[in-house]
């Protein structure tokens, strides 16, 4: 459980208001959950790295190691384990806890390459031998998870890079299993792995080759898409990456209907474990993608068939989201809830550089998934203002959307007080309230008082005494506006869809650090 602290505020946000410090471990937590380690409103990519690294000798080293398996496993991070376990590395050897961490989190072949190009920088070494003294627990977990992917896993990521397979190879020595897997080492020595059938291979091969006119051009593209959508070996994350260019390149309406019935399909959403985000940022791309209509004409696709495709991809994205809200639990007709949203100007910053997706989305997002499973909940937003909206229930991504062609209505400041203020007008008796927030609340209205605070207080005395409040921390900054003592205030870290998962184990008396120390290496 996170430790008891003081019922006083003992520290400042980010706006110099009160706020309460969090355990070292739920700092942690909270960090590594909300972090690509990207640029912040708050924080540079550069402060983020030292927290975390601060952070780390903080904390037990087993409870350092558990939160990189369980940021892999289950909140399907890829990036922040290898930090932990390099970190981590640093300061620790003398037992298997470093190689079997490493055995964890590495589930793909280029992770192995990931986790050492990141050594390398960690330990500021950029010189020819930059992998030399690596550290033996990382040496060892390595060598070990070499023998998991064949030949077409190590192919398909075999890239030049800081780091490549074949430096991995040489600095690890794994040890063969079999003839087969010696052979296969061989290839990877000799760099004589075979090419990899992936949407990207086959398009670059195509992209070589000289056509006579560009609609000659067109139609092959047409055709080899076509031919990677019938193959089945077009991944799901390659699929939502490519909706734009299968649109664009014109294949049959019976082609998108295969796309679309993958992309909504619930079996593939659960096992494709992608953030509901990555659904939102392929619906804003389709949205307002613009076809080139002369290509589409040359290949005989009218406006209509690609008006029509566009439809059904995006109706089939809307699907697909729903689904991987599928799993929320802890609510039933009865629960009344009441769902904030934080749209202020510190929400917008992008979640990753690449990215068109900011906090501010991912907010408004979860908000709406959060009430697409709930039959009695009440959604708003906050900036100066607080401000009730009325949405259906369905159509997450859509309500998404509407929200955020709404940028200004409410102001940009973070007056979350003023939540809580009108439920106390209007004596409106509430369950559950959850805001989406990056947690940096204040009074813009008299400086530096928490007001959020006091109202939180008089509305538990006069009008909820069985209410809590959830705060969803989307961007990790180590406090948080209410004390997490007691049974009546949670955080819970993070944007995967995963982050609903806590919600009943904390009706249980459960929270994430707990499910992180029953983890076992």
């Amino acid at each position: 459980m996170i430790p008891k602290r003081n019922s006083s505020a003992n520290t400042l946000n980010h706006e110099g208001v009160p706020a309460f410090t969090q355990s070292s471990a739920m700092q942690l937590y909270s960090a590594v959950v909300t972090s690509l380690l990207n640029d912040t409103f708050y924080e540079s990519e550069n402060e983020r790295l030292l927290r975390l690294r601060e952070l780390i000798t903080q904390n037990d080293p087993l409870f350092v190691a558990r939160l990189a398996i369980y940021a892999r496993e289950k909140m399907y991070l890829r990036t922040m384990p290898v930090v932990l376990t390099v970190e981590l590395a640093k300061g620790h050897s003398g037992n298997n806890l470093i190689s079997k961490t490493a055995q964890r989190i590495i589930q793909r072949a280029d992770e192995i390459t990931e986790l050492l190009a990141y050594y390398a920088f960690a330990n500021g070494r950029t010189a020819t031998k930059k992998l030399n003294q690596l550290s033996k627990q990382l040496r060892k977990g390595i060598a070990e998870v070499f023998n998991r992917f064949d030949e077409y896993q190590f192919a398909k990521y075999d890239r030049k890079g800081t780091v490549t397979l074949r430096d991995a190879l040489f600095i690890v020595h794994p040890k063969p299993k079999n003839e087969a897997q010696q052979a296969l080492f061989n290839k990877i020595a000799e760099q004589t792995l075979e090419t990899p059938y992936t949407w990207e291979t086959e398009l670059s091969a195509l992209g070589q080759i000289p056509f006579e006119n560009q609609k000659v051009r067109a139609e092959a593209f047409r055709v080899k898409w076509q031919e990677l959508i019938d193959s089945g070996r077009l991944g799901y994350m390659a699929l939502l990456r490519n909706l734009r260019n299968i649109l664009e390149a014109g294949v049959s309406l019976d082609h998108i209907e295969k796309v679309a019935a993958r992309l909504a399909d619930p079996k593939e959403v659960a096992k494709a474990k992608q953030f509901p985000f990555r659904f939102l940022s392929a619906y804003k791309e389709i949205s307002a993608g613009q076809t080139d209509t002369g290509i589409l004409k040359q290949l005989r696709f009218s406006q209509d068939d690609a008006q029509k495709a566009r439809k059904i991809i995006l109706k089939a994205l809307e699907a697909a989201c729903y689904q991987s809200g599928a799993n929320i639990a802890g609510f039933n007709e009865e629960t009344r809830v009441l769902i904030a949203c934080d749209v202020s100007g510190s929400m917008q910053a992008n979640v990753s550089k690449n990215s068109v997706v900011q906090y501010y989305d991912i907010g408004l997002l979860l908000g709406m998934l959060l009430k697409s499973r709930c039959k009695n909940a009440t959604v708003g937003f906050f900036g100066d203002r607080w401000k009730i909206v009325d949405l259906p229930t369905e159509k997450v991504l859509k309500n998404t959307m509407e929200l955020r062609s709404r940028e200004g209505e409410v102001g940009y400041s973070t007056n979350a007080y003023l939540v809580i203020e009108d439920l106390i007008k209007r004596k409106a008796v509430m369950d559950k309230i959850f805001f989406f927030t990056d947690c940096q609340m204040w009074n813009s209205k008299n400086g530096n008082d928490n007001a959020l605070i006091q109202n939180w207080k008089r509305y538990k005395e006069k009008v909820a005494p069985n209410a809590k409040v959830y705060f969803f921390d989307l961007t990790g900054h180590g406090n948080t506006p209410l004390d997490l003592q007691g049974n009546d205030v949670y955080l819970i870290a993070g944007w995967s869809d995963k982050v609903f998962d806590v919600l009943e184990a904390l009706d249980h008396a459960e929270d994430a650090l707990k499910k992180i120390t029953e983890i076992k290496i």
